[in-house]
């Protein structure tokens, strides 16, 4: 009987280390039950419904836009990709809404919030949240990017050079240039010290950009490693691009009586004496140069103010970043650069300037060769044009007589 008993314990005893060992192995995974259907009607009656709990005003705080074009966002998205789409699973059960995906990927963006903190109302889980905001970004730049991350055309530089001869009294003004950093919390340790600025103490990576006076952003380029420079930056980017293979549109204005052909940016000093950039000076004592250096500085303050908002909009590149991958943060980034774009033309009209025409007539357009690169000559010629100091001195003389002229006109 004994030997019975213990052949028994024997059995059990084997029995329960395989069932030890297999919930080692495979463990079970936990199940919460969401109710992602209710989530999707109480977001929907808040927010969207014809007769919404929450007004106009506080969409527009808690989702940094108007409610007319997140659903145009929502509608492009779903056109685009199965993802954004209501689909129902094998078990005929409603999966989440595009709304859900795409207000957890716009508060994940606009408050920069963990992607966990959305699931007590939205009920998206974390990885969920997570692949949502990917998806989102991809799509946001795959529809909306080729309209609100293009180059300029013939028309929207005329624009600009009306606008900004308007605004700020700068005459063949194209935009201005600067950088922004932007902190990389979960930086790998083996790239920490190509990353990393004395300055900053922490990884980063460089954001170039280029911002008209309604802070459109006009030109991006992301992805240049912290310990560099806004110098070392301006050598990798694709800024001049156009120019050097002569597809960028002409221009032509007039400064203190001369003809210039090529427009101009305006920068700070640590980029160089080129004919294609307007610095202000270090420490001027002429009252010519010290009103030039005035409206100068009031002028560039267009691309910090540029960086201002869209740090504001979207506090996820405020922030520290805490994505693994660089080419997810680049995604992000060109989202946030989009979405910004597009609530700059939604809500330019209420700006307490018009920059929607400013005198700018249609008929004062300038053909634009389109093309492959031409001769290996002109390109060289059109870079030396760009990089001309002598003709970078001349513009800046020449603008400074311009402007003490006119300030001294209007007054």
């Amino acid at each position: 009987m004994k030997e019975m008993d213990d052949d028994i314990w024997d059995e059990t005893d084997d029995e329960m280390g395989i069932y030890l060992l297999q919930k080692i192995k495979y463990p079970t995974r936990t199940y919460i039950p969401r109710d992602r259907e209710n989530g999707a009607f109480r977001l929907y009656r808040d927010y969207f419904a014809p007769e919404p709990v929450y007004p106009e005003q506080i969409f527009r705080r808690r989702f940094r836009m108007r409610r007319e074009l997140f659903l145009r966002i929502v509608e492009g998205l779903g056109n685009h990709t199965n993802y954004f789409r209501h689909r129902v699973d094998a078990a005929k059960i409603k999966g989440l809404s595009p709304l859900q995906k795409c207000t957890a990927a716009i508060r994940i963006l606009a408050y920069g919030a963990p992607a966990d903190a959305v699931d007590e109302y939205i009920k998206i889980g974390k990885t969920t949240a997570i692949e949502c905001l990917s998806e989102f970004c991809r799509a946001i730049i795959e529809v909306f990017g080729d309209t609100y991350m293009r180059r300029p055309t013939t028309t929207d530089v005329q624009r600009l050079l009306h606008m900004h001869e308007q605004c700020h009294g700068f005459p063949g003004m194209l935009r201005s240039l600067d950088c922004m950093h932007w902190q990389w919390k979960n930086c790998p340790s083996s790239w920490k010290g190509q990353y990393t600025r004395g300055d900053h103490g922490h990884p980063t990576i460089i954001l170039e950009a280029v911002a008209s006076v309604d802070l459109w952003i006009w030109h991006a380029y992301f992805g240049v490693a912290g310990s560099s420079n806004d110098l070392n930056v301006l050598c990798r980017s694709n800024l001049f691009k156009e120019k050097l293979e002569g597809r960028a549109p002409e221009v032509r204005f007039t400064a203190n009586e001369v003809e210039y052909n090529m427009g101009y940016y305006l920068t700070d000093g640590i980029y160089p004496e080129w004919a294609a950039f307007v610095k202000s000076f270090s420490h001027p004592q002429d009252p010519k140069r010290i009103c030039f250096k005035k409206k100068h500085e009031s002028a560039r303050k267009d691309v910090e103010r540029a960086f201002g908002v869209l740090q504001a909009r979207f506090a996820i590149v405020r922030g520290a970043a805490r994505c693994w991958h660089k080419s997810t943060l680049h995604d992000i980034m060109d989202a946030c650069i989009i979405m910004h774009n597009m609530i700059v033309e939604d809500e330019r009209h209420t700006y307490s300037r018009n920059f929607n025409h400013c005198g700018f007539s249609e008929t004062n357009t300038i053909d634009v060769q389109q093309g492959p690169v031409g001769d290996f000559r002109n390109f060289l010629s059109r870079d030396a044009n760009i990089r001309d100091r002598n003709l970078h001195h001349q513009l800046k003389a020449d603008l400074v007589e311009h402007i003490w002229k006119s300030t001294h006109l209007i007054d």
